[in-house]
């Protein structure tokens, strides 16, 4: 048994039906090895940076938001390339234009950005009817089916828009090839470009193709949901890559139960490995993480002190935090539910409680967004009328991206609540117990990516169980000091150990053994 409750023995590599689990990505005798003699390209929806004019006309360039941007950076710190991004703005409209890929540097690590200019409409069709919320709905099992989704002629019109969006990504990236991409690794990220992969093989066949999916891949009945035309697009899109790469072993398993019963291919469990039009395609698992180091240096900032002392002005004995978008996979308001049933059964923390909610707006024009929000909203409402006196109220909800406060809070809660219905991952659960200083207790959904890591030093929970989670907020806010400090520091070992460059390292070692293995 390994520190993060995870078997390694023979017997654990088997499922229920006696077939062998596709193995994690790297061995340690792949690493190494000789580097990836290749330029590299990313490719993922959103840029590292946004370019914009302000009133006067003048540029300016803002870093992006978003996890992928800080692992992407290290990635190109180590292997320098291009990143092809979807232009969001008239000025990346007219970079795209040029078509030409600019210089950045960003933390001091140069790269190249392209832009891929997309007709508005066509782009709101394939982010805000498509990605947003179809498939994240789909693949964080958010349907309602009883009621949804309806699969009309203008989510069909929108499919068409979502393979043009990735149409126009693929011809981007074949030109900034330049050639049959015999010197190219095309590194794909995400939901947004499903179907780019057969497109860029078809003008740069030589060029070495990889996509990791961020998010979770759901069992195979659930991508019945959509059109047939759909999900053999999704996942004969994937199956163009040489690898397919997602954050744990269960959503790799999860994938190549479904190029078996929603294709019918020939899969090859023991190896993790999809048999598709005569090609080989590797099936892997490597779990992200975060920059500890990075973390910690930001927390310096005297803007962070600033927060700090205002936090510690505010506090009272006790504090709950949460960290979130907000995204009905977050699952937000049942964590409200859940502090309100700790509140009703332990009234001896009146007053001496504070569950801190920093929410990050997200999506506010796809209209399940917007109802998931004001749903947090009403139900902090409520907690805070019955449960509030005086001057406290028990719930302090801040709608805002400060990551400033976030970086605060993170250092002094006594207990981070991630209750996510669903998660590829969840960074926060790492971020938090990287930097956290009071011995905090991680309060973790079994359903998010992390809990495999984590979930031996975590309280695991039900995100559906509203006792359970309030069982555990008690459990983890008189929980002795001793046990506090054991936990914390096998949170701590264990993101120290899976680090980013770690992340990176696994996947260029199977990207050089999987060019080894080719004919």
């Amino acid at each position: 048994m390994t520190a993060s409750g995870e078997r390694h023995d023979d017997q654990a590599r088997l499922d229920r039906a006696g077939r062998y689990l596709p193995m994690v990505a790297v061995r340690e005798d792949q690493r190494g090895g000789p580097p990836i003699d290749r330029r590299l390209i990313v490719a993922a929806n959103r840029g590292p940076v946004s370019f914009h004019r302000d009133p006067s006309g003048g540029l300016t360039v803002s870093r992006g938001l978003g996890g992928l941007v800080s692992v992407l950076n290290e990635l190109f710190r180590q292997h320098p390339g291009t990143w092809v991004a979807a232009a969001m703005s008239e000025e990346e409209d007219r970079l795209a234009g040029e078509g030409r890929a600019v210089d950045i540097d960003l933390d001091g690590v140069p790269y190249a950005v392209r832009y891929v200019s997309l007709d508005r409409d066509s782009y709101d069709r394939y982010y805000n009817v498509v990605a947003n919320p179809l498939l994240w709905f789909v693949q964080h099992y958010l349907w309602d089916f009883a009621r949804h989704p309806d699969i009309t002629a203008a989510e069909h019109a929108a499919w068409d828009s979502y393979l043009a969006v990735d149409r126009a990504f693929a011809e981007t990236i074949a030109d900034e090839i330049g050639g049959d991409g015999g010197d190219a690794l095309v590194m794909l990220h995400d939901y947004h470009l499903y179907a780019v992969a057969p497109e860029v093989r078809s003008r740069a066949p030589g060029a070495f193709l990889h996509h990791f999916v961020h998010i979770p891949w759901p069992q195979s009945d659930s991508w019945r949901v959509l059109p047939r035309r759909m999900r053999t697009a999704i996942f004969e899109g994937l199956l163009g890559n040489d690898i397919v790469a997602f954050h744990t072993e269960h959503y790799a398993q999860s994938f190549l139960d479904g190029c078996s019963d929603v294709l019918g291919l020939p899969v090859d469990y023991r190896r993790g490995v999809v048999e598709a039009g005569g090609r080989e395609v590797w099936v892997r698992s490597y779990p992200v993480s975060v920059q500890p180091e990075n973390l910690r240096q930001a927390m310096s900032a005297d803007e962070v002190a600033l927060r700090e002392r205002s936090l510690l002005e505010e506090r009272r004995e006790y504090l709950v935090l949460r960290v979130d978008r907000l995204d009905p996979s977050k699952n937000i308001a049942r964590g409200f539910r859940a502090f309100d049933v700790f509140l009703s059964r332990h009234p001896e923390f009146a007053r001496r409680v504070t569950f801190l909610a920093l929410l990050q707006p997200s999506r506010q024009d796809v209209p399940e967004y917007v109802a998931c929000r004001e749903d947090v909203l009403r139900v902090a409402e409520e907690v805070n009328a019955r449960h509030g006196r005086g001057d406290w109220w028990p719930i302090d909800v801040r709608v805002q991206d400060d990551f400033a406060t976030t970086l605060a809070a993170y250092r002094h809660y006594d207990a981070l609540l991630v209750n996510a219905i669903f998660d590829g991952m969840n960074l926060v659960a790492k971020e938090g117990c990287a930097v956290n200083q009071r011995d905090g207790v991680l309060i973790l959904s079994e359903n998010t990516g992390a809990y495999g890591e984590l979930g031996a030093f975590a309280l695991g929970v039900n995100p559906f169980d509203l006792e359970e989670q309030a069982e555990a907020i008690f459990r983890a806010l008189t929980m002795s000091a001793e046990e506090r400090r054991t936990r914390a520091m096998g949170l701590s070992d264990v993101v120290q150990h899976n680090s980013v460059e770690r992340w990176i390292e696994t996947q260029l070692a199977d990207v050089a053994a999987r060019m080894r293995s080719q004919p």
